[in-house]
């Protein structure tokens, strides 16, 4: 059971002592009869908002509309997620051109989820037996977004892991970016170092209550740049086993964070609620 202790946010009603931001989930792949029901929830137990990333154009149409439902509480994103194969270049530029779409028109949001093929690349390699993986399209494709992020200075949402962080942070250099968030990170002490020097953020999921990786993550990144998400709905182990992601459970991540870093759960909560707001401009 949570600690209701409620706790006044500046400019804000009363929320709940861990009360959180889910800084990455998919809501576009949840089923619609589900999505409803499971906002209200999430919402009513203190869940104060969602980053809803987006797959395609497609997937980014669809979390339009879901932000337009629930305006001031889904922040969408819009982007071409890596892990698939790389669309014709009229579909490139139609995504583009519908992202500089709602730029122009004043809309809220991210570019997101972009990056670089971490697992495609290597299971490939794997299957082929060392095989060289031609990753030129992807790093192509992740500048052009790297770019257009600094131009109309939106928050770029990366999925960029091990030694593709490297890369992603040369390309956000090479372009200036200001604003990047790092999400389910895994990587090296020294790229950790790197991209906590830069100001970049990294969003932290529930699988830190049982992967040392994580944790040892956790420990060393500086907490004013850290968030919580839940991927969902990707499913998680441990003591989420046969359970169903909600973004409620970016809280128990909090609350794992809260430990490793040897703070107050709320004083944790407040931390992380904060920097989500702040680095995508939620209020």
């Amino acid at each position: 059971m949570r600690d209701r202790v409620k706790v006044q946010q500046p400019g804000q009603s009363s929320l709940p002592a861990d009360a959180c931001i889910d800084a990455h989930i998919h809501l576009d792949q949840y089923a619609v009869e589900e999505r409803a029901g499971m906002l209200e929830r999430a919402f009513a137990e203190g869940v104060a908002g969602v980053v809803a990333v987006s797959m395609h154009l497609a997937s980014s149409k669809a979390n339009l509309e879901i932000a337009q439902r629930y305006a001031g509480r889904v922040h969408p994103a819009y982007g071409f997620h890596p892990e698939q194969p790389i669309p014709s270049a009229a579909e490139i530029d139609e995504l583009f051109a519908w992202i500089r779409k709602r730029h122009a028109e004043g809309e809220p949001f991210a570019i997101g989820e972009v990056g670089l093929p971490y697992y495609t690349r290597t299971e490939a390699e794997a299957a082929r037996e060392g095989a060289a993986f031609d990753e030129q399209p992807y790093l192509e494709l992740l500048e052009r977004f790297a770019a257009l992020a600094a131009e109309l200075d939106r928050p770029i949402v990366l999925h960029a892991v091990y030694e593709d962080a490297e890369k992603a942070c040369d390309i956000l250099e090479k372009y200036g970016v200001r604003k990047a968030h790092f999400h389910w990170f895994k990587g090296s002490a020294d790229v950790i170092s790197r991209m906590a020097a830069s100001g970049y953020m990294v969003s932290v999921t529930p699988d830190v209550a049982y992967e040392e990786e994580i944790q040892q993550l956790v420990e060393q990144y500086p907490i004013r740049q850290l968030m919580v998400e839940t991927d969902g709905p990707w499913p998680f182990e441990g003591p989420y086993a046969g359970c169903r992601t909600q973004p409620q459970m970016a809280a128990d991540a909090a609350k794992r964070i809260a430990r490793l870093k040897q703070l107050p759960v709320s004083q944790a909560a407040e931390l992380l609620l904060a920097n989500t707001r702040r680095f995508y401009g939620m209020q």
